[in-house]
């Protein structure tokens, strides 16, 4: 039916509580009820619809990589939406190619397929897995097998979810792909005994689970599954899509163990906040997608691919990488303080650069509602970690900042 336009209110004339009342009947119920309606934000900062500010270390899940409004992400995506926005991958467009070729200057030889998503991205490594089991045993559905780590997270999508052993993420939804098996992180041991090699395809794992408690994969464990794999001809594949883009003062976080995968998935931080997700293939890998084997009407666009570009130029130009790595220690430090401060609530500071984790002895869920209502905006994991995931382009005073307000909280904190 015909809508009369003057009856739709501009979408910046609503009240706090008219946008409650929208949530409230019309959004769907996948999410909790939101506590805030955020208006707006510059850098490190966003202020809601009273216009309380709050220093913001979840950053959309890791995703506002240079924080909100960067003057030089918004003037290229300004600069792009006012000439070409999407023209479908049946054309060329210039940003996908020169972003496609950067992220290959990351990775190595090899090729990039671009999407939407970290789950699409991880969708992408899947049917990859599938592609070279195809090409390993000859026959289709005879080596299918991917070894994922347990408290994994690969994203909520059908081949997500049955990477992801997780009872909250795949109760309901049975039944789900076959052909996944779980093991312990960082267990190499148990990995060698899931790995077959006739019927394992590839391995997946995240460097630092996210979702699952901010737990790094070690070095260690890291260098010796890429051994298995090689010995096996089983594909090495790593999900960096939380960790990835810069945020452990390493472009990619497994860099720091040395190792060298066979496909990589991202997302979240390479858009710095335009959705986009991608797979980079090596080069013996990447002729197995071929023309019609997989695809996507806006993966790769021209406005996605050019709020990349200019995610990466500011993370060079701005030396990001360098800051990461130069911030971290000292508030590390300080986040460990937490630990003497309240043994008997904060067990330890886990994970690397701008992805820590302040790991609790108790429901980090309240702890987080309680952070907000100070001023600081985390994001809680595995049950018992609140979340810090500071934009690259945080000052040391903004962590500084961050840590006076869980000590704040912190130690008012009563344990039952």
């Amino acid at each position: 039916m015909d809508s009369d336009p003057s009856s739709i209110p501009a979408a910046h004339a609503g009240s706090p509580d008219e946008t409650a009342a929208l949530y409230d009947q019309f959004v769907g119920r996948n999410y909790a009820s939101p506590a805030l309606t955020l208006t707006h934000g510059e850098g490190s900062y966003v202020w809601d619809s009273q216009k309380r500010r709050y220093l913001d270390f979840s950053t959309g899940i890791a995703v506002n990589a240079l924080g909100h409004a960067h003057p030089h992400w918004v003037r290229r995506v300004s600069e792009q939406a006012a000439k070409l926005t999407h023209v479908s991958n049946l054309y060329r467009n210039e940003p996908q190619g020169r972003l496609a070729a950067a992220l290959a200057g990351h990775a190595g030889p090899g090729r990039v397929i671009f999407c939407n998503s970290g789950a699409e991205a991880n969708e992408s490594l899947l049917k990859l897995a599938r592609l070279h089991g195809l090409r390993k045993s000859g026959t289709e559905g005879a080596c299918i097998g991917v070894v994922v780590a347990e408290k994994a997270f690969h994203g909520r999508t059908f081949g997500g979810m049955s990477a992801t052993p997780q009872e909250k993420i795949q109760k309901g939804f049975r039944p789900l792909l076959s052909g996944f098996t779980a093991a312990p992180l960082n267990d190499l041991a148990a990995w060698d005994r899931a790995m077959d090699a006739k019927t394992t395809a590839a391995v997946l794992v995240e460097t630092i689970q996210g979702e699952g408690g901010v737990n790094p994969a070690t070095p260690e464990f890291l260098i010796g599954l890429e051994k298995l794999c090689r010995e096996r001809n089983i594909l090495f594949m790593i999900d960096e899509i939380q960790c990835g883009i810069g945020r452990t003062g390493k472009f990619y976080a497994f860099e720091y163990a040395g190792v060298h995968p066979d496909a990589i998935a991202m997302a979240k931080g390479l858009g710095g906040g335009f959705p986009m997700g991608a797979i980079w293939m090596s080069a013996p890998h990447a002729e197995l997608f071929q023309a019609g084997s997989h695809g996507t009407t806006f993966g790769g666009g021209a406005l996605a691919a050019t709020a990349a570009l200019a995610v990466l130029e500011v993370i060079e130009q701005e030396k990001l990488l360098a800051r990461v790595t130069a911030q971290t220690p000292a508030w590390h430090q300080a986040l460990r303080q937490l630990v003497t401060l309240r043994p008997d609530l904060v067990q330890e500071i886990r994970g690397m650069g701008y992805m820590t984790g302040v790991i609790l002895k108790v429901d980090s869920v309240p702890v987080v509602a309680a952070l907000r209502e100070a001023g600081l905006l985390a994001v809680p994991a595995g049950g018992i970690a609140v979340r810090l995931l500071p934009p690259l382009t945080a000052s040391v005073k903004e962590l500084d900042e961050s840590v006076a307000i869980l000590r704040q909280v912190l130690a008012g904190w009563k344990v039952a």
